[in-house]
């Protein structure tokens, strides 16, 4: 019987059994390669975690008092001015704010603290409806805490800042820069006598901000600047908005803020100072405060603004901001001749000129600019907000041209607040923040017709910068 055996293997087969060894081989090489790597890693991490065992932070999420002998933490005011008021141990529950104190002759009345926050609105009606009830802000003593709290609070550690202003206001680049962000910082920052030149402070930054009435739809402005200036200044900062402040409401809990800010513009309006001048943010502005208040603030914009630091040198910078293409504007052949002697400036005396519309300009240009301008001029309106981050200098100005008649301290107050000079126009006559004339929306205040003498307007630039 014939027996068969198997051929020998080909040259391919014996080539392809290699190539298949050998893949297996480099696979189980890095098979142990990884695991021996995971194991080191896995080792070093361990070992680090066990080094910083002894720099372990405690969550501080709660605190209690379960006995009588336990304290619970008072109330203090820190700093207080008509709606800008600084507390520490500051509690809020059912939507409620909670000033717990043995003291309550010492807390300021309730209207100087909080409002309903309705819309802001003239009249005897909407005046009384904007007074606190014990649905916004209750005063109680240890012994209410006690009965009303339980045996501890849910901790909110940091700085809190809580604003307590309707939506009216909130989504326009003037109030939100100019007035809410302005007063909060000048108030905060009185709080550091040592705040320097190049903006250095010890004051740490706020860790978050609730909004009370406004929704997280409605906080931006058109331009979108708003979210630029906050974004810029504080970037780690957390927002909580209505329905957030209804979600703890409704958790009926207790939570107590290590430090809370509360601003209110209609409790501002109560106060003497603002029903003075006409605006919320003179309250603030009568605390104690450094001449380089703004500069922390200003330093981070000029930051994110791609600027390494302020400009210092160079020549002087003329910046009009055109509104020709909007409602409120200059006579057409008054803005020409204002254009033309500006620029008449730049070839005589090496100024440079910049006339911008500033819609047209991305945000980060709009910074840039405004950071490097000595005189800014133009029409009242949103566009002259830019004036808090010109460069610091003896001249620089702002100039606001408005129909004759009229006037409204918006920007000359903002000025007179972050330290540039003013002057307001009606066509060839001027004034400064020593003359004012009053408040006054005469016809034409919005109109397409405002006058300006553009040669007197440079002839008052050119004053400015030689002096």
């Amino acid at each position: 019987m014939l027996r068969s055996f198997p051929s020998p293997p080909k040259k391919r087969e014996v080539l392809l059994f290699a190539v298949a060894f050998a893949f297996l081989v480099v696979l189980f090489d890095i098979f142990n390669f990884r695991e021996s790597l995971s194991s080191s890693l896995s080792a070093a991490f361990f070992r680090q975690a066990v080094d910083l065992s002894g720099d372990r932070e405690t969550w501080r999420i709660h605190t209690s008092w379960p006995t009588d002998q336990d304290v619970i933490p008072q109330t203090n005011i820190v700093l207080h001015a008509p709606g800008w008021t600084i507390f520490d141990n500051l509690y809020v529950m059912n939507g409620t704010v909670f000033v717990v104190t043995e003291k309550p002759e010492t807390i300021p009345p309730r209207k100087l603290l909080t409002s309903t926050g309705i819309e802001i609105k003239n009249g005897p009606v909407m005046e009384a409806a904007r007074v606190p009830t014990d649905r916004e802000m209750r005063i109680i003593s240890v012994a209410e805490a006690r009965e009303l709290f339980g045996s501890g609070a849910s901790l909110v550690d940091g700085v809190t800042w809580i604003v307590n202003d309707p939506p009216q206001f909130i989504p326009h680049y003037y109030h939100w820069t100019a007035e809410l962000f302005l007063g909060f910082w000048r108030t905060y920052s009185s709080l550091d006598p040592s705040i320097s030149e190049s903006g250095d402070t010890i004051l740490p930054a706020p860790r978050r901000m609730w909004f009370v009435h406004l929704d997280a739809d409605r906080w931006r402005d058109p331009a979108r600047l708003n979210q630029w200036m906050l974004r810029s200044t504080f970037p780690s900062v957390t927002m909580e908005f209505s329905n957030d402040w209804d979600d703890r409401a409704q958790l009926g809990k207790v939570f107590l803020l290590d430090r809370a800010f509360l601003s209110d513009r209609a409790a501002a309006k109560e106060g003497p100072h603002s029903k003075k001048v006409g605006r919320p943010l003179a309250e603030a502005c009568s605390l104690p405060g450094t001449p380089y208040w703004w500069s922390p603030i200003a330093r981070n914009i000029v930051k994110f603004s791609g600027l390494s630091e302020l400009p210092d040198t160079g020549p002087p910078v003329i910046t009009y901001i055109s509104r020709q293409t909007s409602g409120r504007r200059l006579i057409d052949e008054d803005h020409a001749l204002l254009v033309e002697a500006l620029y008449a400036l730049e070839d005589e005396y090496g100024y440079e000129v910049n006339v911008v519309s500033m819609e047209k300009l991305s945000r980060e240009e709009q910074m840039q600019l405004a950071v490097r301008t000595t005189i800014m001029l133009g029409v009242h309106g949103n566009g002259l907000t830019s004036l808090v981050w010109m460069r610091p200098s003896k001249h620089r100005t702002l100039m606001e041209f408005y129909y004759p008649g009229g006037f409204t301290p918006d920007y000359q107050y903002t000025a007179y607040t972050v330290g540039v000079n003013y002057y307001g126009w009606w066509d060839n006559v001027s004034f400064t923040h020593e003359n004012l004339p009053r408040k006054a929306y005469p016809k034409g205040f919005h109109g397409s017709q405002i006058p300006i003498d553009g040669v007197a307007v440079a002839k008052t630039c050119l004053e400015i910068l030689q002096t």
